[in-house]
């Protein structure tokens, strides 16, 4: 990519769209476009192929997606496969027809079994049954990364996929139903602390063991991708270091400041029993993660204080 290069970025607004665009601008990338949903409706055929061909990106990262944690993945599965499913479709096909130098598709670690050996390499994909809480994201993410492999191998074309791990930070869905665990329990922290609340509830039994990655260090890795890269493989992409949700709650709680008691509600789900991402062929290829846990719950604390009224 040169630095006058036209870039889009599919969910410009959203966690990772929006660091990786904070990322190209903080690189000296000038020419970098994103539409809101009210602007272009990914779901849409016709709008997205009007986008192309009025804009005509040289290079896209599709970092758009509906996205959600157990409860929403759990209570909307059919809006979570048909939705996504139209992005990507729209998108990557669109990005063929109008000749798009490379594109960047953003999926998830949850594409892999939910029984896999551990840590999980890239290899291991499709090797066993789904986590059931999110089958229907799972299976529209992989749709996608075997699209794009799929393209390149008959037409040639330059599209890259990444798993990230678990993410966190600045412009999270802090939404108190929707949201992911890390920004549920910055918020959930946050108003006890504020309300004075005894105790704070979290879904589970606390032992499940999770990966977490600080959004910009996610825009990071796949900058350095788009711009070192070249080939058919997927990568992982996380930090390789793992703890468990009790382990998460106890360090949120600290940074947050929240003196009360922490209870967990074990007739909740906890999800997949264990998911570490291997990074090493990411490792490899050259990067590797910068920012510590704690380091990043502080950054993304400080930014939901300054930026979200509860």
């Amino acid at each position: 990519m040169n630095k006058d290069s036209k870039i889009y970025v599919a969910g410009h607004k959203g966690l990772v769209g929006s660091a990786i665009v904070r990322k190209l601008k903080k690189k000296g990338y000038t020419n970098i476009i994103g539409k809101t949903h009210s602007e272009l409706d990914l779901t849409n055929q016709k709008a997205v192929r009007r986008f192309f061909e009025e804009e005509n990106p040289e290079y896209v990262f599709l970092a758009a997606a509906k996205v959600g944690g157990i409860h929403a993945n759990n209570t909307y599965p059919a809006d979570f496969i048909y939705e996504n499913l139209q992005i990507q479709n729209n998108v990557i096909g669109m990005a063929y027809k109008y000749e798009v130098k490379k594109l960047m598709f953003l999926g998830s670690s949850c594409i892999y079994p939910k029984m896999c050996s551990q840590p999980i390499k890239e290899e291991y994909l499709l090797s066993g049954y789904l986590e059931e809480t999110n089958e229907a994201y799972a299976l529209a993410k992989i749709s996608g990364l075997k699209m794009c492999q799929f393209f390149n191998k008959q037409y040639g074309t330059n599209y890259i996929s990444v798993m990230p791990t678990n993410l966190y930070g600045p412009y999270d869905n802090f939404h108190p139903e929707n949201s992911h665990v890390m920004p549920a329990l910055i918020r959930r922290f946050h108003e006890a602390k504020v309300n004075n609340a005894p105790e704070v509830v979290v879904w589970g039994s606390g032992t499940p063991l999770r990966e977490f990655l600080y959004s910009e260090d996610m825009a990071d890795a796949c900058i350095y991708l788009m711009e070192a890269y070249e080939g058919n493989d997927f990568f992982n992409i996380g930090t390789g270091k793992e703890i468990t949700i009790r382990g998460l709650a106890e360090l949120v709680k600290e940074v947050v400041g929240y003196e009360g008691k922490l209870v967990f509600d074990t007739t909740k789900p906890d999800g997949t029993p264990r998911k570490l991402l291997d990074v090493s062929r990411l490792e490899k290829a050259g990067w590797s993660y910068k920012t510590k846990l704690r380091d990043g719950i502080e950054k993304a604390y400080e930014w939901f204080e300054n930026n979200y009224i509860v």
